[in-house]
């Protein structure tokens, strides 16, 4: 007997599957702004992202960028402060001299380093492949800060301060040309903030009467500042070349030797009379003494700074200089007091930090530039028709950089 079949069970067809737990809105159903609690997390979501470009403009790096501006425009307050004592109090201006102290001090610590070195970083070795471009750079920095400080007796203060800011377009330029640095919309603000901080300064001089010097020549003595900042701007823009692509210690030993040389050369011929007419004695010494230690901390503290930023940088910290000259000469010298003066100051400031939010780049294939750093690592052979992309930024507040073989150029 055949047991019967079971009954078959009829299959039932599989749920539908869940709907997806997401909640979509539409234009028409955003809560409008201001009513509810979502205007305020709109709000509060806003505050937050405005705090956070603002952490990211102020970073660390960018702080530590422009305190060290201040610092080397505090050290030229000291040489400026210094200076006019000599000058005005004990009627000693000598200013061949007092670079020539400056010149004999890097002289004895950098030179004399270079010449106990061993293999191409040593004295002999470097003199015989490239004394004549230190040479040159040797003469152009004497000669900037002689024109400078000459140009006090035959134009006015006013004149000095403004045409002084010439030196910023000069490694603007000499920069773009010769090191292949390009800027940015917000770098160029950034500079002009900081020159109209500098006029505010000036025109602050001339409200309260400052004293401004004779002025017996003006256009002799504006010509001075023009020429002296143009030099500046060459050596400044030469002295970052140097100091990315050789080294610190060789810039400021060369400077040290040629510049003693020429100096006392300067000083043997134009200034000797000068020196024999100054009134020895403690105070004197003193005063000597403190120029040359603001500046010699101001050469060998500047290339430090120029590396880590740059040339461009660090002129425009150095507009702060005055300020600072002046602050002290508000108790030294009993200047009247403006609050223009405070203006300025704040003013050049944010254009400091506008200047330093972002990075400048090179305008070449950055790879070749990071060879003159490293001349000593391994050398490979690129495709030329392969596309290079750029890993090595010059930035205002340093290099970011990236490991990778040096180039070959053919």
């Amino acid at each position: 007997m055949i047991p019967p079949e079971p009954p078959q069970q009829q299959l039932q067809p599989p749920p539908p599957p869940a709907p997806p737990n997401h909640v979509v809105t539409t234009i028409e159903n955003l809560p409008a702004e201001g009513s509810g609690g979502g205007g305020g997390s709109l709000s509060a979501s806003s505050r937050a992202g405005v705090r956070q470009r603002i952490r990211k403009v102020l970073n660390r790096e960018m702080l530590i960028s422009v305190a060290l501006g201040q610092v080397l425009s505090l050290l030229v307050c000291g040489i400026g402060l210094t200076s006019k004592y000599l000058s005005e109090d004990f009627h000693a201006n000598t200013p061949v001299f007092q670079s020539f102290l400056n010149y004999i001090l890097l002289f004895l610590v950098y030179t004399t380093t270079l010449a106990v070195r061993q293999g191409e970083e040593n004295l002999l070795a470097i003199l015989r492949r490239r004394w004549w471009k230190y040479m040159i750079l040797g003469l152009i920095d004497l000669e900037a800060n002689y024109l400078v400080v000459k140009a006090y007796q035959y134009t006015t203060l006013t004149s000095i301060q403004l045409l002084d800011c010439f030196v910023i377009p000069v490694v603007i330029l000499l920069s773009w040309f010769f090191l292949l640095i390009r800027y940015k919309a917000v770098h160029f603000i950034g500079i002009v903030v900081c020159i109209l901080g500098m006029g505010c300064m000036v025109g602050a001089d001339v409200l309260v009467g400052r004293h401004q010097g004779a002025g017996e020549n003006k256009l002799v003595g504006d010509l001075l500042v023009l020429g002296g900042a143009t030099l500046y701007g060459i050596s400044n823009v030469w002295e970052e070349y140097i100091i990315r692509t050789l080294s610190r210690v060789e810039f400021l030993g060369m400077i040290g030797l040629f510049g003693a040389f020429f100096s006392g050369i300067q000083l043997a011929i134009m200034e000797h009379k000068e020196l024999l007419k100054v009134p020895w004695d403690w105070q004197i010494g003193l005063l000597y003494v403190g120029f040359s230690a603001c500046m010699f901390g101001l050469y060998s503290f500047m290339p430090v700074v120029i590396k880590k930023t740059s040339a461009t940088s660090v002129n425009l910290s150095l507009l702060t200089a005055d300020l600072y000259s002046l602050f002290c000469g508000l108790f030294l010298f009993h200047y009247k007091f403006s609050g223009l003066y405070l203006l300025s100051f704040f003013t050049i400031l944010i254009g400091l930090v506008l200047y330093s939010s972002t990075s400048t780049y090179i305008a070449q294939d950055p790879r070749v530039y990071k060879q003159f750093r490293n001349p000593s690592g391994p050398v490979v052979d690129l495709p030329t028709t392969a596309q290079v992309e750029p890993s090595v930024t010059y930035t205002s507040l340093g290099q970011e950089t990236e490991e990778e073989p040096h180039v070959r150029v053919a």
